[in-house]
């Protein structure tokens, strides 16, 4: 099991950066793919970014394609995620996942695995 909590949220005007952290515990974490998901109000949890273990291998959905980046450092068990050209259609409680790295290919579908408790992101048109 992978404990994780995210931080970083908070209020940014459209155009603004912001970055998200999540913090990982658990002896096997160095061995998961971490992923960061979102939740809108009145909509589904949905797929943002996710990274494989090694950090060799990112995926991002098309939303954010080029906007956002996802990155891990294992000496710190913290996944981030950087987030440039924010629009107000990102506004969402953002959630960072963990599941075994062999089920990385499952993240765009699939919501299952660890999550953190969220974070709360509000950008202001």
């Amino acid at each position: 099991q992978v404990h994780l909590v995210e931080s970083g949220g908070g209020l940014v005007k459209a155009g603004g950066s912001l970055s998200l952290s999540c913090a990982a515990s658990g002896r096997t974490w160095n061995e998961y793919a971490m992923g960061w998901y979102r939740q809108a109000p009145g909509e589904e949890r949905e797929f943002v970014t996710a990274i494989s273990s090694s950090g060799g291998r990112t995926y991002y959905a098309d939303s954010v394609k080029g906007r956002f980046t996802i990155s891990r450092d294992p000496t710190k068990n913290t996944v981030y995620l950087r987030m440039n050209s924010l629009k107000p259609e990102d506004t969402a409680v953002y959630y960072c996942n963990a599941r075994p790295d062999f089920m990385i290919e499952t993240m765009r579908i699939h919501k299952f695995g660890s999550w953190g408790q969220g974070t709360q992101v509000t950008v202001s048109s």
